[in-house]
Formats: C-alpha cells, structure tokens, sequence
C-alpha cells in the first residue's frame, strides 16, 4: 500500500561524492571503449565523466526511496529526465536533495513522480525527474495526471546506432551502486514475472546517451545539457540494442529499440549545446 504521507517532503540532504576510478567503471558498465570515458592516463586525451552517471550516484542507490509497503518486483521505471546546469566532472562531491511530486492514479497502477536536486561546492549541477509506476496500486480515486507521450520523428531517422549488449552488462552496471536483485538475482527475477535477470533501464539510458554523444557531439560529453526518454519494455543482457536519431531544432530525437524490434526507450530527446 502507498505511504501518500510522502507527498511534497523534502528528503535530505545527504552527500555523495565520487572518484576519476568511478566514472571509469561506471563508463564501463555502459559499454563505453572511447579513451576518454574509459582512461585517466591516454596519451593527449583528457578523461570526461558521461553525464548519465549522476543518475547512478543518486536513483535507486542508498538511502533507499521508500513508496509504502510495496512489493518491489512491480516496481517499474517508467521515465527519467536529467537537466545538467553545467558539465559533470569526473570527481566531486555533491549534497542531494530528493522530493515526491505528485502521484497519479493509473487504474492498473500508480505513477510516483520525484525530483532529485544536487549542488556542489560551487553552486547547482544537476537536477533530475524519474517516474515509477507501481503495479496493482491504481484505482485510489487519486488525479491521473496528463499523458507525457511525446513523439519520434516519423521519417527516417539521421542516424542508426548500434550496440550489443554483454550477456554480463547487468553485473557490471551494478558495481556503480544499483544493487537491486532483479538485475542479478534469477529467484528474484522470477517472483516478478520474468524469465531471467533484465538490464538496468539507467543502464540502457546511459548506453544510449553515450552513443548519441558519439554521434552527435564528437564525443564531448560536455556539450550535453539535457536528456529525456520513456522506458517501454526491458532489455535482457545480449541483447542488441539500435538507437534511431533524427536531428530536431537544438536537440537529437531519438528511440532505443532492440534488434528484434522491442522498443525500450520512446520519446527521448537529448540536448547539446553548440
């Protein structure tokens, strides 16, 4: 059952701080092999940390988001945004702020929404929306909220981007602080209906941001300000992954489907600067 008590409170703050050796593992994790996000010590190459690494420092990572007493293998990640007020550095240390927004009756389900904010030294660096959709906790009688469906492009796409995916992606992403057994655990995998452990939909997300900023942005990472997208379905690790990008405006449009044609990520829309 949902704790509604959590509506509109402000959790933290709490601190988190990282190293240069954790941006090179959590590049890793998403598949990276560009010297930049995966060396400190190249020759003539300067390391960056992905920008999608300050998701895994603060989403489903200690101190735990607790929604009530909920079963959490019908938890599902339904969407995430991230907002960079400047450039992610490859270490710091940065308080976080975490807020319950709004919560919506689904029918099937709940929709969570939160808000997650982090500042530095120096001032805001990073402010992040993520939505959970809760299973079976619908029908409360609570507002629905408006649709957040946002379109693709329907023409060809500028690009195609391709990956494949470790059969060891999940065991991997997981040493950057995503513990949860449903990536890892089979017997826990199972309670939740599925077949096998699925990949980390941040993991995807930052596998997919990663791509786009190789595509798009020449590999600066810098140059990234905002990203946004919808999960659809999971991905299983193996499996290959394709990345539609269509140039729109002042951003990338873009969707993740698998190689047997599952779309995982809709609605995505990366932000660069120029």
């Amino acid at each position: 059952m949902i704790d509604f008590g959590i509506l509109g409170v402000v959790e933290g703050p709490w601190r988190k701080s990282w190293t240069s050796d954790d941006a090179l593992r959590y590049a890793v994790g998403v598949g990276a092999s560009e010297l930049p996000f995966t060396t400190e010590n190249s020759s003539g190459v300067t390391q960056q940390a992905l920008p999608t690494m300050a998701l895994a420092l603060t989403h489903f990572t200690e101190p735990a988001q607790v929604f009530g007493d909920i079963d959490n293998t019908r938890v599902l990640h339904a969407e995430q945004s991230l907002a960079l007020h400047r450039p992610f550095p490859v270490a710091g240390s940065i308080e976080v702020r975490r807020q319950v927004t709004d919560i919506f009756d689904k029918g099937s389900g709940a929709l969570i929404v939160s808000r997650v904010d982090a500042v530095d030294d120096t001032g805001p660096l990073f402010s992040a929306v993520s939505s959970a959709f809760l299973l079976g906790e619908g029908g409360f009688g609570g507002p629905r909220g408006a649709s957040s469906r946002a379109a693709v492009p329907s023409h060809t796409p500028d690009r195609r981007l391709e990956f494949a995916t470790a059969p060891n992606q999940a065991l991997i992403y997981r040493l950057s602080g995503d513990r949860n057994p449903l990536h890892s655990d089979p017997v826990f995998a199972a309670r939740g209906g599925l077949m096998r452990p699925i990949l980390h939909g941040l993991c995807t997300y930052g596998i997919t941001c990663r791509l786009l900023i190789g595509a798009f942005a020449d590999g600066d990472a810098h140059r990234v300000t905002a990203i946004t997208g919808r999960f659809t379905a999971p991905v299983v690790p193996g499996d290959v992954l394709l990345v539609d990008a269509w140039l729109d405006g002042d951003g990338i449009a873009f969707r993740t489907s698998t190689s047997a044609g599952l779309v995982v990520i809709d609605g995505g829309r990366l932000t660069l600067t120029r």
